[in-house]
């Protein structure tokens, strides 16, 4: 990679399950990039490079892996900002990127029905994931002489922030400091609280949506009255539903999701008026817009990383039910003028039907949302007595992470510092990467004025 990076792709073993260390192991994927520039002092780098002291990335989701292209863009602004200088670590989540992959082919190749299935992927929330990155750490690092050597930072953006706080619960140890963007989690056991308050932050943004775009009341009821009474099938075989479209909506928590929403929304006008039915690029286009085919435990974990000791039962779709502008039944039959809301972060049954690579999970995902029998997450008397830095930025406007969740739980957390910011959305550092690591960076100085 540019800036004289190496790379260093690393596989691990780790026991899918932990209880069970002799049973069945999957593959966990690091890539390790490190700074030749920082790493002086001997003919070869070696040596020198082992004295790096390491930063962990723990991707968002849950169910997405790293890329490339990503993970070296990270890595150049981090080592500009000479934090630590560190060589960088950037994990795909077990089942996730070059992991051993969780997909429906996978089970259906294992001849796995339901009950399996759902077995499987309950290995596959926070918690395990921090006793992967436990694993490896001790694998690379238990060789060191000083002991402070032997702990890592890490920065988790979003889900990854969920994984740092089940990692200071019952690992804190291992590290050295924490970083946060936009994933200080809610302390709730089942996610019921947390769509209760996200759904106002939605309903705000479909106001705000409607207020840039007003000629978007009708032309979406137009798209959705076109949906409803035709089978529109997406190229990869999905189904375009009224609920699939207004599942878009997850795109108004993002800088620049609005705009991208509206130009969906124009095209399909514009396609329907000029051809009756809604074109192959348009179609490709919003396929390509939703993520859940091609990373599914975004969708059959989405709600359970919020379950401890009960059951999900689908949150979402019920607490939606609660306001009218989200049911299309309803909003059809009021004045032409009354927008409908699009949905945000959030999981719904129909889907397991609507998306393609979905629907062999649809058995799975029922059996999850219905089970109640989820071990704990975090440790909130561990996490007051915490000493590990940990340093967040919180965004006020946030879609996906409720502000005053966060609050609630950044109180529990002991030395716990935040950037609150409302001039970022919840992709502040994917958009604002340098302003918002350098905030964090200075936070971790506990300077007072």
């Amino acid at each position: 990679i540019s800036d004289s990076i190496k790379v260093i792709d690393r596989f691990f073993s780790v026991p899918l399950d932990y209880a069970k260390p002799d049973g069945q192991h999957i593959r966990i994927f690091v890539r390790n990039l490190i700074p030749l520039s920082e790493a002086k002092g001997s003919a070869s780098t070696d040596g020198a490079e082992s004295d790096l002291p390491y930063l962990l990335y723990l991707q968002g989701g849950p169910g997405f892996g790293v890329d490339l292209s990503l993970s070296a863009e990270y890595t150049s602004k981090l080592h500009k900002k000479k934090y630590q200088a560190s060589t960088t670590l950037w994990l795909d989540p077990r089942g996730t990127g070059l992991s051993t992959p969780i997909t429906a082919d996978v089970f259906q190749t294992k001849q796995m029905d339901d009950e399996g299935i759902a077995k499987y992927l309950k290995h596959f929330r926070a918690d395990n994931i921090v006793r992967d990155c436990e694993t490896i750490r001790h694998l690379l690092l238990d060789g060191k002489k000083d002991p402070e050597a032997r702990k890592w930072t890490i920065l988790g953006l979003s889900f990854g922030g969920f994984c740092a706080a089940t990692y200071l619960s019952f690992h804190n140890d291992g590290l050295k400091e924490v970083f946060i963007s936009g994933g200080i989690p809610p302390m709730v056991d089942s996610p019921d609280i947390v769509y209760e308050a996200l759904v106002v932050k939605v309903e705000e943004r479909n106001e705000v949506y409607y207020g840039k775009y007003p000629q978007d009341v009708r032309n979406v009821r137009r798209i959705l009255g076109f949906l409803e009474g035709n089978n529109v099938v997406l190229p990869n075989g999905g189904n375009l539903t009224v609920s699939r479209w207004l599942q878009l909506g997850i795109q108004f928590g993002l800088h620049g999701g609005i705009d991208r929403v509206h130009q969906l929304v124009f095209r399909a006008i514009t396609d329907l008026d000029t051809f009756g039915k809604l074109s192959y690029g348009l179609l490709d286009s919003v396929q390509g817009t939703q993520s859940f085919d091609a990373n599914p435990i975004y969708a059959v974990l989405h709600e359970p990383i919020y379950c401890q000791g009960r059951s999900a039962s689908w949150s979402a779709h019920r607490v939606v039910q609660k306001n009218d502008r989200f049911i299309w039944e309803k909003v059809k039959l009021m004045s032409d003028n009354v927008s409908i809301y699009f949905t945000g972060e959030m999981i719904f049954p129909d889907m397991f039907e609507d998306y393609h690579h979905l629907r062999p999970l649809r058995g799975a995902a029922e059996l999850l949302a219905n089970d109640e029998d989820w071990p704990m997450l975090y440790n909130k008397e561990a996490l007051k007595k915490n000493k590990v830095k940990v340093n967040a930025a919180t965004y006020y406007d946030d879609m996906y992470v409720d502000f005053g969740l966060v609050q609630q739980t950044a109180s529990v957390i002991g030395n716990l510092e935040q950037f609150i910011t409302n001039q970022s959305f919840h992709n502040g550092i994917p958009k604002n990467t340098e302003s918002i690591l350098t905030t964090l960076f200075d936070l971790s100085k506990r300077e007072r004025d």
